[in-house]
């Protein structure tokens, strides 16, 4: 079972809170539906009852938890009409960031961007979800920043806990790991050649590639919680 007690010795304890209940619900401990329970949550985490309603309100804004007549707070649903969206709102600044990334490349950049893609290539051989998830981020904004598109990564932010949950369905697919760095290593290649018009064509496919995963890993998990 996943340990959700506090480390009450670096960030604030609600910045813990967050992180832990966050993390739990993006790597699916806590599964679409379920009822978040105030009392509940103060004793698994070990905090107060007004922390946990201040975490919960902050997820709330990030798409992570719903509010619902009579029940009160739940994990939010994934609706397969917004993950499309998502995922299209995704390939078009991906797109258009890896062509400015591509067009302004230099040797540091790549090496960068190479460097975080290793480190992901070894979290997925040793499954840990976790720290994929963590340096997916880093390397979209390390690309976001080296294209000089600041104003998308803002936006892309906005929507990273929603993304990463998502990123959780995918890449536990058998396989995925391989798919994925074939079709990043297609990017950084296209990025390493200054070849814009290639960027973005692996970067809208790598897009495309994961949104069908996605919406395949959704529609298996709603049948399972439809059957449960």
């Amino acid at each position: 079972m996943q340990d959700l007690k506090i480390d009450r010795n670096a960030k604030t304890l609600r910045e813990l809170t967050l992180d832990k209940l966050r993390t739990a619900i993006v790597q699916g401990y806590f599964r679409p539906g379920t009822r978040l329970v105030e009392r509940t949550l103060c004793d698994e985490l070990g905090v107060s009852r007004t922390v946990v309603r201040e975490v919960l309100r902050h997820l709330e804004t990030e798409g992570l938890v719903e509010i619902v007549a009579r029940q009160g707070p739940i994990v939010a649903r994934l609706d397969p009409e917004q993950v499309g969206e998502i995922y299209e709102l995704r390939g078009l600044l991906e797109a258009n960031a890896a062509r400015a990334c591509a067009e302004e490349s230099t040797p540091e950049v790549v090496k960068q961007l190479r460097d975080i893609r290793a480190v992901i290539e070894e979290a997925f051989e040793k499954r840990e979800l976790p720290r994929v998830l963590e340096y997916t981020e880093r390397f979209y904004e390390a690309l976001f920043e080296a294209a000089g598109k600041h104003v998308s990564l803002t936006v892309v932010k906005t929507l990273n806990a929603r993304i990463n949950r998502l990123r959780a369905l995918t890449i536990a697919t058998p396989g995925r790991s391989g798919d994925s760095n074939r079709e990043m290593n297609r990017l950084l290649d296209a990025i390493e050649r200054r070849d814009g018009d290639a960027a973005a064509a692996a970067s809208f496919a790598h897009i495309q590639q994961t949104a069908e995963l996605a919406l395949s890993a959704l529609a298996q998990q709603n049948e399972e919680v439809g059957d449960s």
